[in-house]
């Protein structure tokens, strides 16, 4: 097809393969074939398609490597904020019992007794003391009420079991626990079996009959045989499970069963009681303030806009939300101060960055080269190394002091605070930020024609002039990008504010990484890492609207 009888919108682009595609729908009358015989459309339509593939497998391990290393620790901090699994998955019982408690007073004994079961499966588990650091975060002291309950709930329900054995010393026998809750079949097979065996099986229809003591043994073969690796048949059970035992032959005395249980429902009326409220209010008194039954209540669902509100200051309480004490009001101040530094830091690197970035653009090449490895050079020594330097300069008795005193400037006796303050901070920051603001705004002033200049002064303009309404307009794009780059980097870092800031130098990175490393509470420092997130993309948002993305260049 000649490019004369090209029409329609290929009729300056030339042949293309959408002309090719048009052209086989047109004459599709006239059947036109590729060479191997196909239809032209279906050929062409194969080799888009392959073509298509082949670039997408060259970008996939780019893109892989991006979903792994970027958007999917993002995505994972977005949601630790929000979690809160740990309660629900460690006191499924109790929480369910706990939908139905109007949080006035102390729950009902059965509330105690899901407990128990809970915390005996939760210390095979070991859980406990996870569940337990979960909720200090939000009332100081469930730490150790939950690693205290966990060694002292073996003793709960030991007062039935002694009652069981005086009534039937058969109570005792783990087979006969085994041959009154397990399925005949399981039963068959774990008698013959090493080891745990097969999962456990419930016999049928005794969950109908004794529902909790079916769900405590269920809960205490599980355990034998993930965690012990033992046969439940081969154990005998927890002590819990006698308490159930009891509760349930006390509901229902009238039992058609074997002859051992029948004989236990008759006798159970003439036991001697012992309440789990009881027991647990022996192992720590903390179970009877009802504030630790409101926070457990509270803080039940999966999901908790808790670590949110403590990281604005304010507190989820059983009461609803409310602000922080005045003292501990911290989180505010440190976003604000986050932020007035890392403003403080970019503009001093303007301040600094763009007289040295407008001398080496203008410098002969080979005197700028050797100028420009000056600025690279703090690249190759180390981030600890030059923060470790910057505090034996700062320090009141450091070099910078030593100096100001020798030329007069200052006192012996009225040495500048230079360090474990903002001022160290940023100008430790400074330093080590400044070549991110050289060298964009360097690539950038490097192409600009210095003839652009001598054209201005030629038609009169000033020097000022010139270089105002004609060279830094230009410049505006280094500008941006390097503003970005030594803005974001700055609000990020706490290497060097952890070293020079001291208490009131530091940024908000150093208080996710105290939650991260120290006080292990990760859902509050993703919540920190969330806010600082949309902060940084707010301003993004408000740099775009306000310069225009468009103008940041590299050069």
């Amino acid at each position: 097809m000649s490019r004369s009888s090209v029409t329609g919108p290929d009729a300056f682009t030339g042949t293309t393969p959408d002309t090719a595609l048009r052209t086989a729908d047109a004459e599709q009358k006239g059947a036109m074939l590729a060479a191997d015989g196909t239809p032209l459309k279906r050929s062409l339509n194969r080799a888009l398609r392959a073509q298509k593939l082949r670039a997408l497998a060259l970008i996939a391990p780019l893109l892989l490597f991006v979903v792994i290393t970027f958007i999917a620790p993002i995505a994972d901090m977005l949601f630790r904020s929000v979690e809160n699994q740990i309660v629900v998955e460690t006191l499924p019982r109790t929480v369910a019992t706990l939908d139905e408690w109007d949080g006035d007073g102390l729950p009902d004994d059965a509330t105690f007794q899901a407990l128990s079961v809970d915390l005996s499966v939760a210390a095979e588990l070991k859980t406990h003391t996870r569940l337990g650091s979960r909720l200090n975060y939000e009332n100081t002291g469930l730490s150790s009420l939950f690693r205290k309950s966990g060694r002292g709930v073996d003793e709960i329900g030991e007062g039935y079991l002694d009652q069981f054995v005086a009534v039937n010393p058969a109570w005792e026998d783990p087979l006969v626990w085994a041959e009154l809750m397990g399925d005949p079949a399981w039963l068959a097979q774990a008698r013959e079996a090493d080891g745990a065996g097969p999962r456990f099986e419930l016999a049928a229809g005794i969950d109908e009959i004794l529902p909790r003591t079916a769900d405590a043994y269920t809960a205490f073969a599980d355990i034998v045989q993930t965690v012990d690796n033992d046969n439940p048949a081969d154990e005998e059970p927890w002590a819990i499970v006698y308490q159930m035992l009891y509760l349930d032959l006390m509901d229902a005395p009238q039992i058609d069963g074997p002859p051992l249980l029948a004989e236990a429902a008759a006798a159970v009326p003439g036991f001697a009681t012992f309440p789990a409220r009881e027991g647990f209010a022996e192992i720590d008194d903390g179970w009877t303030d009802p504030a630790t039954w409101r926070t457990i209540k509270t803080f039940s669902g999966p999901y908790t806009s808790g670590y949110f509100l403590t990281a604005a200051d304010l507190r989820l309480t059983p009461d609803g939300i409310q602000r922080e004490p005045e003292e501990t009001r911290i989180y505010a101040t440190l976003f604000g101060r986050t932020m007035f530094m890392s403003l403080t830091i970019m503009g001093c690197c303007i301040l600094l960055g763009y007289p040295i970035a407008f001398l080496l653009s203008n410098l002969p090449m080979r005197t700028s080269n050797i100028l420009l490895i000056l600025v690279l050079l703090p690249f190759w020594t180390s981030l600890l190394v030059r923060t470790s330097a910057w505090k034996v300069l700062l320090q009141e008795q450091g070099v910078i002091n030593d100096i100001l005193v020798w030329i007069g400037l200052v006192s012996d006796g009225n040495r500048l605070a230079l360090i474990n303050n903002q001022a160290g901070t940023i100008i430790a920051m400074t330093h080590i930020l400044l070549p991110f603001m050289i060298l964009p705004l360097y690539s950038v002033m490097k192409t600009i024609p210095p003839s652009y200049m001598r054209a201005a002064k030629s038609l009169g303009a000033t020097d000022w002039t010139a270089f105002w309404r004609v060279y830094f307009p230009q410049s505006v794009p280094g500008i941006g990008a390097g503003c970005i780059l030594v803005f974001i980097l700055s609000i990020g870092y706490y290497i060097t504010p952890e070293l020079v800031g001291g208490t009131t130098g530091t940024f908000i990175s150093n208080r996710i990484a105290y939650h991260i490393s120290q006080s292990l509470n990760w859902g509050l420092a993703a919540a920190l890492g969330t806010i600082l997130l949309a902060f940084v993309l707010a301003l993004y948002w408000i740099y775009d609207r306000i310069v225009g993305i468009d103008n940041v260049s590299l050069g």
